[in-house]
């Protein structure tokens, strides 16, 4: 073996066992190794908690992270990976997240950030890395590989030595165990063949912010703490935002209560303050039922071709709180052969500021519903809906582009509308009467799968803050996303009358996704879900498909 520097010859044999000793040393204190490579200048100084994790990671067969966004624990994961990879040669590790898009995009990240502190690592790179959207794979000079897997049934049958998994919180029960648990099944091998015992074959790590109570991966946490409890090789670690805080990581303290005032507070504890939400118990609905689910890849902006469509709304109006909002839920009805409700699809949410006059939200309710072509307007009548529905039989023009949005008539009320002929599409809810069996309706649309949203987005993919910051492509998922918020503060209770309602847990967070939403199905279920005779149900198709 020759020296790079001096180019003088080097007894490698005379010097094994310190060689030995300290690769030994380094896979024991990684953090301390990080120390030893990182330049002078431009590079950061690992915190106390970082080193712990690190330790922990490279130290237990499973390690299981819950921690706020900004904390940086992605960073400490994926160095992690490249660490492991190079004191280990020929090991094969893989980063798991919800879809390959997004592994990509994590590792790729990562690894550029990590190489600019520590450039000394990219020395045990093989060639470059190769990223693209659906790929990541990184080689090392010593036989080792990262890659990528999604968390879905296509990654079955795949195996790697060990593996990580982001965002674990939206990871199911039953595809961990029939995908994700069997991959890291094969250890490591020795050049003799062999493997070693003491090394953390098939390990399993989970890194994510925090998620719901009854939900499937809440019952993992529990399980992963009551293993360390009892000393059985796992651990779990945890933080809230004031952690890196302290640490001066990411924002400082005026910044996040700041932001604990802007966000609504489920979404505030998971991400930041790492509480797991909801109900364990009287819960409107179990929420893993509901994350199920979310299985709609995109949200729809306009009327497809044969689609057939409802609205349900919410209406809201206040000069002083800027929290009123009239909320929009636009369903999709998926019909069966026979014409029956298969389906009832979320394909879309609008809110609508209630510090907006009835006039103006008049306005935009219309405009959706014409981008739609919706047949029906399913509308809260009680209240504030009243001075609503008054502007919606009305005929109204756009005011941008003088355009005529229609006039409206109710199909159940004697209000007379502007116009004798307008559109006779507005049914007026009063939902004290029907709320019991709203309710039960929104249950069984729910535990039957009837009811489909759209799927959750991982943190990378958007900005929890500012609604009005996002694109009409990811508003839908951020709404989504608030609507199943609204669903685990709500808690079911019986009245008197033995009819159902809910309560809300947290009384400032509201419930206006969920209330336009039961609205649209409710309506759907009860004036929609017919079966028809052979001999109409091409007449039905035609009004449909044109």
């Amino acid at each position: 073996m020759v020296d790079k520097n001096t180019g003088s010859s080097i007894d490698v044999k005379k010097h094994l066992n310190d060689y030995v000793e300290f690769i030994s040393w380094a896979r024991w204190h990684l953090d301390l190794f990080l120390d030893l490579i990182k330049p002078e200048k431009y590079t950061i100084n690992l915190d106390l908690d970082q080193r712990i994790l690190i330790r922990t990671i490279t130290r237990f067969y499973s390690t299981y992270g819950v921690f706020p966004r900004a904390y940086g624990k992605t960073f400490i994961e994926v160095l992690c990976m490249i660490l492991v990879a190079i004191f280990y040669p020929n090991v094969h590790l893989a980063l798991t997240a919800q879809t390959k898009e997004n592994a990509a995009s994590i590792l790729q990240d990562k690894y550029i950030e990590i190489i600019k502190f520590f450039p000394l690592l990219e020395n045990e790179i093989a060639g470059k890395p190769k990223f693209n959207k659906n790929t990541a794979e990184i080689e090392f000079t010593n036989g080792s590989k990262i890659d990528i897997l999604a968390n879905a049934q296509a990654t079955k049958g795949q195996r790697r030595a060990r593996i990580n998994v982001e965002e674990s919180a939206l990871l199911k029960s039953a595809l961990f165990e029939d995908v994700i648990e069997p991959i890291p099944g094969i250890p490591r091998l020795l050049p003799d063949g062999d493997f070693d015992p003491c090394e953390m074959n098939s390990q399993i790590n989970f890194f994510t912010t925090a998620g719901y109570k009854a939900s499937d991966e809440y019952s993992r946490v529990v399980k992963t703490y009551r293993n360390m409890v009892d000393l059985q090789g796992k651990i779990f670690l945890g933080s809230s935002w004031k952690l890196p805080c302290w640490y001066r990581r990411g924002q400082n303290k005026d910044e996040m209560i700041q932001k604990r005032e802007d966000l609504n507070p489920i979404a505030f504890a998971q991400n930041y303050s790492s509480y797991w939400v909801g109900n364990s118990s009287g819960a409107l609905v179990p929420i893993q039922q509901l994350m199920d689910c979310r299985t709609i890849l995109l949200p729809e902006t306009e009327r497809t071709h044969s689609g057939e469509y409802v609205l349900g709304i919410d209406v809201a109006r206040s000069l002083k709180s800027g929290n009123a909002i009239s909320s929009v839920a636009v369903i999709k009805i998926i019909r069966s052969n026979n014409l029956k409700i298969k389906q009832l699809h979320l394909v879309n949410l609008f809110e609508i500021s209630g510090n907006k006059s009835f006039e103006e939200q008049a306005v935009e309710i219309k405009r959706i519903k014409n981008r739609f072509e919706a047949k029906a307007v399913c509308l809260d009548y009680n209240g504030l809906g009243v001075g609503l529905l008054d502007c919606l039989v009305k005929q109204t023009i756009d005011p941008e582009t003088g355009q005529e949005l229609g006039c409206w008539q109710t199909k159940n009320t004697d209000i007379t509308p502007e116009e004798s002929d307008a559109d006779r599409c507005i049914y007026a809810l009063t939902p004290q009467s029907d709320n019991s069996n709203i309710l039960v309706n929104f249950i069984g649309m729910v535990t039957s799968k009837k009811l489909r949203l759209l799927v959750k987005k991982t943190n990378s993919d958007y900005s929890l803050e500012a609604y009005d910051n996002q694109s009409d492509d990811v508003l839908p998922y951020v709404l989504t996303d608030l609507l199943v918020d609204e669903v685990a503060n709500l808690k079911l209770k019986t009245l008197p009358s033995n009819k159902l309602a809910v309560e809300r847990i947290i009384t400032k967070m509201g419930k206006d996704n969920f209330s336009a939403l039961i609205y649209g199905l409710w309506y759907a279920k009860t004036y929609e879900d017919m079966e028809y005779r052979e001999d109409d149900i091409q007449d039905v198709l035609s009004a449909v498909i044109f």
